[in-house]
């Protein structure tokens, strides 16, 4: 009967997938980097804190969104990696640009709303700028944390298609209100060219010899390649050893994210900006449904939506 199968296989009607059109694909790649770093964040948090070994120990290979963790979570919901970086899209898309003094006023308010967590750098610099009201806190070499990594996606979208000049301006005047530090600033700049160029459909590979490499060669603490980054801290080299370790060894999202968030340490970070860059790199098609259902509705919704708002602020 190998001859009949082959005669209907021959005649059977050819599926061709539907083409997307540019601006398609832009906005699949766009909302996938937002709700990326929201899952990411849940995802995460869950074994924040905890080691390789205790994960292994309490979870076995932890890749459900199920809430818990040291801030007891409900499942779905997200920390400050996620409402910070809304607060600053908000902060955006209400003065039509990135402008450091909204972006503190955005923080603050932020702040005094009680989130669920803050990092000790934001709040002692937010209580700083309460005094002074100048939104750049003072230089400082202490002040290397991960804080503005986490929440510059905001940026990387209003920027899109802008001269990197901009970009570089408006990434320092969002991270400055916080921390202002050379190791910070060399980090998130990077992080956000990367994102642009993988929402423009730029390949994972090319994005790490023009943009990862230049970072390194440039700043050699950051060089990933000599041993695999565990427990990481927050740390703004640790984490963007462990991001850069998962993101580039894996070929899909839900293998990059599993991967780094199992590696512990400051995991709802390194969850949320691998996150932010797997779906810039493979859409939001990419993600798992089961984590898409599993995080919280209206996070969801404020998430897709502030992605196309500011992508639409930046003309596209």
């Amino acid at each position: 009967m190998l001859w009949a199968r082959e005669l209907i296989a021959r005649n059977a009607p050819v599926r061709v997938r539907p083409t997307r059109s540019t601006s398609e694909l832009l906005s699949n790649r766009v909302t996938g980097a937002y709700l990326g770093l929201a899952i990411g964040d849940a995802l995460g948090a869950t074994v924040e804190f905890l080691t390789p070994n205790e994960i292994r120990h309490q979870i076995g290979v932890h890749r459900e969104i199920t809430g818990g963790g040291w801030l007891r979570l409900k499942a779905g919901q997200v920390t400050d990696d996620t409402t910070m970086s809304l607060a600053l899209g908000t902060s955006i898309l209400t003065h039509g640009r990135v402008d450091a003094k909204a972006a503190a006023e955005a923080f603050d308010a932020w702040m005094r709303a009680k989130p669920v967590d803050i990092g000790n750098t934001v709040r002692r610099n937010l209580i700083q700028f309460r005094k002074t009201g100048n939104p750049e806190a003072p230089a400082s070499e202490h002040d290397a944390g991960n804080g503005a990594a986490m929440r510059l996606l905001p940026v990387a979208l209003a920027c899109y298609g802008q001269p990197p000049e901009t970009t570089i301006f408006s990434s320092r005047a969002q991270a400055h209100v916080t921390h202002n530090n050379a190791l910070s600033d060399a980090a998130c700049e990077t992080l956000i060219l990367m994102v642009q160029d993988l929402m423009s459909g730029h390949e994972a590979i090319d994005v790490e010899r023009e943009r990862a490499a230049t970072l390194v060669q440039k700043n050699p603490v950051f060089a990933y390649d000599r041993k695999r980054c565990d427990n990481p801290s927050g740390y703004i080299v640790d984490t963007i050893q462990a991001v850069f370790q998962s993101f580039f060894a894996t070929e899909n999202f839900e293998d990059c994210l599993t991967d780094v968030v199992n590696r512990g340490g400051d995991a709802d970070t390194t969850g949320a900006i691998a996150g932010m860059l797997a779906g810039a790199c493979y859409g939001m098609d990419s993600i798992p449904r089961r984590w898409l259902k599993a995080l919280d509705e209206a996070t969801s919704k404020k998430c897709t939506d502030q992605a196309l708002a500011l992508m639409a602020l930046a003309g596209h």
